[in-house]
């Protein structure tokens, strides 16, 4: 007598990834397409080809869907990029303050004017504005991350004694990034390495004549 071969079983966690994988590009795609407010978790179902029940498990809300796909597109962006999974991203510290900051603050300007980015960064900071638990939401997950990285460039320029004992890392670090992060969400004026160059300037040197 001969048996058939039993049939392998699905591979749910295959499976699970893949509609994953959909439920992000699709969550990025109509926010970019059609805007925040006219995202429904309907429509993220629709276009991932799955059941808005299989959303409802996962997340709470569209802003949750949203966070997390954003969070993932950073981590891509940084493979492709040829970042490390086992080391964690550090400021680069050449010695130079002023040069590590200006780089990486360039770099922030090409993500910010990078569409993929652009459409879901403005939806999650809006969002966050009008629903304080979305906010510190994404602020822990995303926001945290990236000003630890400039506490600790700074507290390293401290140790070297390129900055004063006494400033506070978390303060002074406003000076770079706050002004973009206003002249970018309001549109006051264009962003761009010139820009950023000079808040750099600015922030260390002060303004008084030298």
């Amino acid at each position: 007598m001969v048996t058939k071969p039993a049939k392998a079983a699905p591979d749910t966690a295959r499976r699970s990834e893949k509609s994953r994988r959909a439920i992000y590009e699709a969550a990025l795609a109509l926010v970019g397409e059609v805007g925040y407010p006219r995202t429904t978790i309907e429509g993220i179902a629709a276009r991932a080809g799955v059941g808005k029940q299989t959303i409802y498990r996962w997340w709470g809300s569209k802003a949750d869907v949203l966070l997390e796909a954003f969070l993932d597109l950073g981590e891509q962006s940084a493979r492709e990029a040829g970042a490390s999974d086992q080391e964690p991203y550090a400021i680069p510290d050449t010695g130079d303050l002023a040069a590590d900051i200006k780089a990486v603050l360039r770099a922030t300007v090409d993500q910010l004017k990078d569409p993929r980015f652009e459409a879901p960064a403005r939806a999650l900071a809006a969002e966050g504005v009008v629903d304080e638990e979305a906010g510190r939401r994404f602020t822990s997950a995303l926001m945290e991350p990236n000003i630890q990285l400039y506490v600790d460039r700074l507290r390293s320029a401290q140790e070297a004694g390129q900055v004063r004992p006494g400033i506070d890392p978390r303060i002074a670090l406003e000076f770079f990034i706050s002004p973009l992060a206003q002249r970018w969400l309001q549109y006051t004026g264009p962003i761009s390495y010139d820009y950023t160059d000079t808040l750099v300037e600015y922030a260390l040197y002060g303004l008084a004549p030298r």
